[in-house]
Order: structure tokens, then sequence, then C-alpha cells
């Protein structure tokens, strides 16, 4: 299989001859192996395995995202990723970073529901006028 793993502004991996994955769901892990059916699903933050003949195994901690497999290849495309060697320190990465939204995200989330309560009431009001 063939894997790209892309982030909004560009592409954090490209690998070819990959010969599994694994992936975290709302529903739990799941693998993919070459001969798999196509499919899509949709990432949580966790860890994505991967492994190839040169590199091994491989760990990828990602954000929540999409997963897209079409026949040999498949695109992963999340908000944020990192890589590392040790897999206490990425499970610890996701949990910190990208469980946990930082106060800035969380204003600015904040700020947009109210523009769109506001928006809303002022359609409202028009329309029954």
């Amino acid at each position: 299989m063939n894997l790209k793993i892309l982030l909004p502004f560009r592409i954090f991996a490209e690998k070819t001859a990959v010969s599994r994955i694994v992936a975290e769901t709302q529903a739990g892990s799941f693998g993919l192996l070459p001969q798999r059916l196509d499919c899509v699903a949709a990432l949580t933050p966790g860890i994505l395995i991967y492994e190839t003949a040169s590199d091994g195994e491989v760990f990828v901690a990602v954000d929540s995202g999409v997963l897209v497999k079409s026949g040999a290849e498949v695109l992963v495309s999340v908000r944020r990723a990192m890589g590392g060697a040790n897999l206490g320190e990425l499970r610890q990465a996701v949990e910190q970073e990208f469980l946990t939204l930082d106060e800035h995200e969380q204003n600015v989330r904040a700020v947009m529901a109210k523009l769109e309560t506001g928006f809303l009431r002022r359609f409202a009001t028009f329309q029954h006028d």
C-alpha cells in the first residue's frame, strides 16, 4: 500500500510498500492490510501505526481526521501529527496536546457560537416581519 499523511498545509509523511496500518476510530482500533476492501473512517486522536520492510513499525500521534483507502492508496488527513520513537511519549503528547483544547481555541469557539446565535436570532426576527 502507499500511505500519505496530510496536514492542513503540508504533507507529513509519504510512504510506499506499507504492509499494514492500524488506526483508531470512535469504535476502537482497526487494521488495514493491502487486500482489504476500500473504506473511509473518521479518526479520533490517538496513535496511527504503519509498518514497512525498511522502517519496521512506525508510530505517529494524530489528531482527529479522516482515513480513506482506495485500491492501494491510503490517505490520512488530520489536523496535527507528530512522530516519535517512544510510544509512551507519543501517547502522552496525544493526551496533552490533541485531547485538550488550548485557551485560545476555546475562546475562538465561544465567540463563534455567540456570532452564530446572534445571526440566527436576527434571521428569525427578519422572517417574522
